[in-house]
């Protein structure tokens, strides 16, 4: 992927390998279905998604598979183990790109850090 200078996610995608465009247009479906209404723009030159209050999920294709971030504490947390068999760092999930996308749960991570980042906003109000 030489290109960098990315100016929507339709783009990003269509730089992406042909057998990784599939499963990030499907991770892409789940996320915007999942948080209707967020805006999704490219920043530090990946797809990322946010709501009024901040960003909550950017996503990245590789060679071999597809990341979210950021997984934080809280989500982990939450999630109970869930997401250990993502887990590629503290804050990276990393799904493979050959396994079936768990639909289920990129739509509860995606509702969840979106809940997450309007909850941060509102207590940073009340202060």
């Amino acid at each position: 992927m030489a290109k960098t200078d990315f100016k929507s996610v339709t783009e990003y995608i269509a730089a992406q390998p042909k057998h990784a465009r599939p499963v990030l247009r499907r991770v892409r479906g789940i996320i915007r279905k999942a948080v209707p209404g967020a805006v999704e723009f490219i920043s530090y030159q990946m797809p990322t998604y946010k709501v009024p209050e901040g960003s909550f999920l950017g996503l990245a294709g590789w060679k071999e598979h597809y990341s979210l971030y950021p997984a934080t504490r809280n989500l982990l947390t939450a999630f109970k183990g869930a997401l250990t068999p993502y887990l590629a760092s503290k804050s990276t999930l990393r799904f493979s790109l050959t396994e079936p996308v768990p639909a289920g749960l990129i739509a509860r991570v995606a509702k969840f850090r979106a809940k997450e980042v309007r909850q941060r906003a509102k207590a940073k109000q009340a202060k």
